[in-house]
């Protein structure tokens, strides 16, 4: 009997995930690499995403090298419409970031299915918390079981730039 690694534990690229609950028809969400269109990534953050206005290329692209990259993409067209990003070690803790879909897409649910599909695929790892900063979209992540912190105040931060 040969062992099948665990795709969270690996870099290997898991199948499209077309099962996600509440996916809207037409779509697909994947972790593999080599379908994250890099160019629409870093140009859809960098001139429409309040907290990415303005990110260098050269920073988008180091964020997402170490990082679990999720895509959204029309099963059509193959268009990638949506990402998000994951910061983790795998064991305990994620940071949810760079949540992004395309005006053009909004309103279909896109967003939440690709945000309970991250939820999914970090299942496995036992992590003890996914955190994650919003201006706008609080509805959005309290329907898939985020919160605000019960003590913010625990909470400590450092800006280096």
């Amino acid at each position: 009997m040969t062992d099948v690694p665990d795709p969270a534990m690996t870099d290997v690229p898991d199948p499209a995930m077309t099962d996600v609950p509440d996916l809207p028809e037409g779509y697909e969400i994947s972790t593999d690499p080599d379908r994250i269109d890099v160019d629409r990534v870093h140009r859809r953050l960098a001139g429409d995403a309040y907290w990415a206005i303005d990110r260098p290329r050269e920073k988008q692209e180091r964020a997402m090298t170490g990082s679990l990259n999720f895509g959204a993409y029309d099963t059509v067209s193959d268009e990638q419409v949506a990402y998000a990003r994951v910061v983790t070690d795998r064991a305990t803790f994620a940071w949810l970031c760079d949540v992004y879909v395309d005006r053009s897409v909004r309103g279909k649910g896109l967003g939440t299915a690709l945000v309970a599909a991250v939820r999914e695929y970090l299942q496995p790892m036992g992590l003890r918390r996914i955190l994650l900063a919003t201006h706008d979209a609080h509805g959005v992540y309290e329907k898939l079981g985020f919160k605000a912190l019960d003590n913010p105040g625990q909470w400590m931060a450092t800006g280096l730039q």
